[in-house]
């Protein structure tokens, strides 16, 4: 290593204060971390692009500092569905430190990457307190029926009031409203579920009646509207 001539000419102190990093809880483990390689857990990143007309959620699942599994899910942008197949295809194997300097292409999706990235390296992963951690395949729990992502859509005016079309059950068929047109429940399909049911050789029609459900005092509402048609 190269050196100033000042620094050359000065004379050595020693530091007697080196105890190295402090440890961060890994697993149910208290680690010091020195390399990548003393890094694990399973954690979430959460990012936005710089337009803020997308976001991503990403999940990771680290085991001595390579990625084992990772789940990237997206909302708001057609384009960063296919930058996240991208991302899917290129994080596991890599180290954590490899995933943050590579280009996952979309912005939220970086974002996304350089905030789980601190969630690991300074021990606050959903895991910290876990003996061993979470198994590879994990984070498929943080999704619904037929694994698909829980998304919440809803839009309202000043004008006309809100509609809900999609909630955590799924997709949002009609609402029900009481006498002073205030929203008491909602009917909606269950899309995970109606795939796997045709998947399985049930015909759409019978899959659509069996996963259709109902939400709040639906059955006592006045009047019901469809939210996108009315």
């Amino acid at each position: 290593m190269n050196c100033s001539p000042e620094v050359e000419n000065m004379c050595k102190v020693r530091s007697g204060a080196n105890h190295g990093p402090a440890p961060i809880p890994e697993e149910g483990n208290w680690v010091k971390a020195y390399e990548i390689k003393d890094i694990s857990g399973l954690s979430h990143g959460i990012g936005g692009c710089a337009p803020h007309q997308g976001a991503c959620k990403l999940t990771l699942n680290v085991k001595n500092g390579i990625v084992e599994e990772a789940l990237i899910e997206t909302i708001g942008c057609s384009g960063m569905t296919h930058s996240a197949a991208m991302a899917a295809e290129v994080l596991p194997g890599k180290t954590i430190l490899e995933c943050l300097n590579t280009d996952l292409v979309c912005d939220a999706i970086n974002v996304a990457m350089r905030e789980i990235f601190l969630q690991f390296v300074y021990g606050r992963t959903q895991t910290a307190f876990s003996k061993d951690g979470l198994p590879v395949g994990a984070s498929l729990e943080d999704l619904g029926k037929g694994l698909r992502s829980q998304v919440g859509t809803m839009f309202s005016t000043k004008s006309k009031g809100v509609r809900y079309m999609d909630m955590t059950e799924g997709y949002v068929l009609s609402l029900g409203l009481d006498k002073n047109d205030e929203v008491i429940g909602y009917k909606f399909v269950k899309i995970g579920k109606m795939m796997e049911d045709i998947r399985k050789g049930i015909s759409p029609q019978e899959a659509y009646d069996k996963n259709i459900g109902k939400y709040g005092r639906y059955d006592d509402a006045e009047k019901y509207i469809d939210p996108r048609n009315e």
